[in-house]
C-alpha cells in the first residue's frame, strides 16, 4: 500500500481562502442590509401615501327621530357644504366662507337675518361651505378648527346651526393671534342650546379635518379664491351693497322666488 507524502498547509492561500470567504460573508450582509433598507423604505413610503390618501370620517346629518315643527332639515352636499332649510325650499343660497375671514363677519353681520327667515318661511334653502383656507392667519389653525366644528355642530343638530354660525361670527377673534380655543368654540355650541355630549369630543379631536382639508382643496380648485363667495341659484352676487349693506342680500332672494 502506498500514501502520499503528507504536505504543510500554504499560509498564503489559506489567508486568501479566508480572505474570499470574509469578502463574500460582507457582501452577503450589506445585500441584506440594503434589501432590509429598501423594504423598510418602500414600507414608510407606502404607510404615508395611505395616511395621505385616507380621506378620514365623512360627516352626515341624520334625520331626526322627534318630529320638527319648523320643517328645517339640514343635510350635507356633494361638495361638503352644509344645507340648511326645508326640503321645497325654491331658492338656494350657496355662501363660501372662513370662520377667521373679516369679510365673511361682515357679511354674516349683514345678511344672517335675511338668510334665518328666508330658511324659516321656506323660500329658501342655505347651503354654508365652511373653509379652511386662513390658517396662517392664527397660530393654533383656527380656520381649520372652527371649520371642524362646523360639521360636528351641523351633525349633531342642523336646526341650531344657523345660531351657532352667526355667534362664532360676532365673536371672531383677531388675525395673526391664537383663535378661540376648543372650549370656546363648545361652550358657544353649549350657549346656542346643544346638549350632545359627543358633540365635545369632535370638535376636540379634530374629527373631520382631513375632510375640511380636502373640500377646502376641491372648493379653491373649482376657481373660487376669495371669501365670501355668495350665489343664488348659482348667481355670483357681485356687488358689496348685496353683500355687506343690512340686509342686501334680500333683493336677490326675493328675485330668485318669483
Amino acid at each position: 500500500m502506498s500514501r502520499k507524502p503528507g504536505g504543510k498547509k500554504n499560509p498564503l492561500l489559506a489567508a486568501e481562502r479566508a480572505d474570499r470567504n470574509r469578502n463574500i460573508f460582507i457582501q452577503v450582509a450589506v445585500a441584506a442590509v440594503l434589501i432590509a433598507l429598501v423594504a423598510a423604505i418602500g414600507i414608510g413610503i407606502a404607510v404615508k401615501k395611505a395616511r395621505k390618501d385616507d380621506p378620514g370620517p365623512t360627516p352626515s346629518i341624520a334625520a331626526t327621530a322627534t318630529p320638527n315643527p319648523s320643517g328645517v332639515v339640514g343635510s350635507i352636499t356633494d361638495n361638503g357644504a352644509i344645507r340648511i332649510g326645508k326640503p321645497d325650499a325654491k331658492v338656494t343660497v350657496r355662501v363660501v366662507a372662513d370662520l377667521q375671514c373679516p369679510a365673511c363677519k361682515a357679511f354674516e353681520a349683514a345678511n344672517a337675518q335675511v338668510l334665518a327667515d328666508a330658511v324659516n318661511n321656506g323660500t329658501a334653502a342655505v347651503e354654508y361651505n365652511i373653509i379652511a383656507f386662513l390658517d396662517k392667519a392664527s397660530t393654533t389653525q383656527y380656520s381649520s378648527r372652527a371649520a371642524n366644528a362646523s360639521y360636528c355642530v351641523a351633525e349633531s343638530d342642523p336646526t341650531k346651526y344657523l345660531a351657532w354660525l352667526s355667534t362664532m361670527f360676532a365673536q371672531q377673534p383677531p388675525e395673526g393671534g391664537t383663535g378661540l380655543p376648543d372650549d370656546k368654540m363648545i361652550q358657544t355650541a353649549k350657549d346656542t342650546g346643544y346638549t350632545d355630549a359627543a358633540l365635545a369630543q369632535c370638535v376636540s379631536d379634530r374629527k373631520y379635518n382631513k375632510y375640511v382639508q380636502a373640500r377646502t382643496r376641491d372648493v379653491m380648485e373649482s376657481g373660487i379664491q376669495s371669501t365670501p363667495s355668495v350665489f343664488v341659484n348659482g348667481r355670483k352676487i357681485e356687488t358689496n351693497q348685496e353683500i355687506f349693506t343690512p340686509g342686501g342680500l334680500a333683493p336677490a332672494i326675493a328675485a330668485a322666488a318669483k
